[in-house]
């Protein structure tokens, strides 16, 4: 029976082996996932574009690669060679960014708990740009000259979108984060699901497939394309000339929600929106509920100042009618003819009162003048004189209150013709249309189904318009 290792033995062995063969060795690449934590240490990726190494650079083994000052002389602390003065072409930890293409040079590694292999790096040094760098670059030049990222071109995002179509590997973190996000988000939505390859050589020609088969549904308001982050050549497929088509010729908006924060991608320039990360856009796409409920209650309570503020104008607008149909009604306008009849009445009995007193002093100073005159021997002479003078003034006043009378009657005649309630009494009625609160006085002013209130002389009949067959 052969040997049985445990996972430990193993791993140390091949640790052993491997750094026994590769004590030192210079490796060419382009970087990519840098990270620089706080402990000053700096971590990234070697690859080649078909294979990919990590780099561990300690903040120690940095400060000891920097050239330094013999006399006059710059000196390379690993290999001793004195460089030109400007011509060092050896990195610091800060110096180095992704889709930089260096020189390491280093020992390897086997770190055991991962059981993974990588470079411990002395040294790096820049060689330029990196192939995908340039590749990158000259794409976006391409793309940017022909409009494809131009803002004008560019569709809005609908808010809060009730039909989603997600381009996506469907398996992994990526599609749940989004699903779980847009499950506590707006008001609901109905999401489908495009599955696509996210990674590799076939990865693009997918995508662009999704996006197609998005359009030919005419079923989605907005699709996204998401995935998580990795390295440059990771994302490779999202820096390609066949999802930018794809996406420039999407008659629906498209957010991306590519990898992290810093990665961006030519998918990100030729989308609509885009989204620092895959959870990011649906974010973007929907709203938080409690915004969205906040929202509710601010509509309610200006629905219910506007109600109020329009209850107040209706109060005062219908006090005003008020007051104005008061005035203006047949009731009114009675009592202040009545009114009128009963001042008119009071001025004419004055006036009646007045031409008989003053008639009467005259009468009493003709008799003083006639005694005074003609002495006792003369009035039984005058008598006659002075009672048929009495007898026509008695006529006169007569014939005054008689006309003031009749004068009287012809007013009480005016006034009770003026009564509409008169025409009650020998059969009429009054027509209101309830509609309008108006009397009816001509067939036009009504139209069938109007309500009618009838007054006649005992009470009120409804009534209803019908149409004349």
């Amino acid at each position: 029976m052969s040997n049985i290792l445990t996972v430990s033995e193993l791993t140390r062995s091949v640790k052993n082996l491997l750094e026994a063969e590769f004590p030192f060795v210079w490796v060419r690449g382009q970087v990519s996932n840098l990270a620089r934590p706080a402990s000053g240490h700096v971590y990234f990726s070697l690859t080649d574009g078909d294979a990919q190494l990590g780099v561990v650079w300690f903040k120690g083994a940095q400060m000891s690669a920097e050239p330094v000052k013999r006399g006059e002389d710059t000196v390379n602390p690993l290999t001793g060679e004195i460089e030109e003065e400007g011509a060092s072409t050896s990195l610091s930890g800060s110096g180095i960014e992704n889709g930089m293409e260096v020189l390491c040079a280093g020992r390897l590694n086997v770190y055991e708990p991962r059981g993974q292999y990588q470079l411990v790096a002395e040294l790096v040094q820049d060689q330029g740009i990196g192939d995908l760098a340039v590749a990158f670059e000259a794409l976006k030049k391409k793309l940017a000259e022909k409009g494809y990222f131009d803002e004008d071109r560019k569709l809005e995002l609908p808010n809060n979108p009730k039909r989603v179509a997600v381009i996506t590997s469907k398996s992994g973190a990526v599609i749940q984060d989004f699903l779980r996000i847009a499950g506590t988000r707006g008001t609901g939505s109905e999401i489908r699901i495009y599955p696509s390859l996210v990674q590799g050589d076939r990865a693009p020609e997918q995508i662009a497939a999704a996006l197609d088969l998005v359009d030919a549904d005419d079923w989605a308001e907005v699709a996204v394309l998401i995935r998580g982050g990795g390295s440059l050549e990771d994302l490779w497929a999202f820096n390609t000339e066949q999802v930018a088509d794809a996406i420039f010729r999407a008659r629906v908006p498209v957010i991306s929600g590519i990898g992290h924060e810093p990665d961006v991608s030519i998918a990100d320039f030729v989308a609509d929106k885009r989204a620092a990360t895959p959870s990011h856009a649906a974010q973007e796409l929907w709203p938080r509920r409690e915004t969205l409920a906040q929202n509710v209650d601010n509509l309610d309570m200006a629905l219910g100042r506007a109600y109020a503020n329009w209850l107040v104008g209706k109060g005062a607008s219908f006090e005003h009618l008020r007051k104005a149909l008061i005035w203006l009604s047949p009731e009114r306008r009675l009592e202040r003819m009545e009114d009128k009849f009963l001042s008119l009445l009071a001025r004419l009995d004055g006036a009646g009162l007045d031409h008989y007193f003053d008639r009467a002093a005259e009468a009493g100073q003709y008799v003083g003048r006639l005694d005074r005159t003609f002495g006792p021997e003369s009035l039984d002479g005058l008598g006659f004189e002075v009672v048929a003078l009495i007898r026509r003034m008695e006529q006169g006043v007569q014939r005054l209150g008689d006309s003031r009378a009749h004068d009287l009657e012809l007013l009480s005649t005016t006034l009770h013709g003026l009564d509409p309630e008169a025409p009650l009494e020998r059969g009429y009625s009054l027509v209101r249309i309830e509609r309008t609160g108006e009397f009816l006085r001509d067939p036009k002013g009504v139209t069938p189904g109007d309500a009618l209130d009838i007054r006649v002389k005992n009470g009120h009949v409804a009534a209803i318009v019908i149409e004349d067959k």
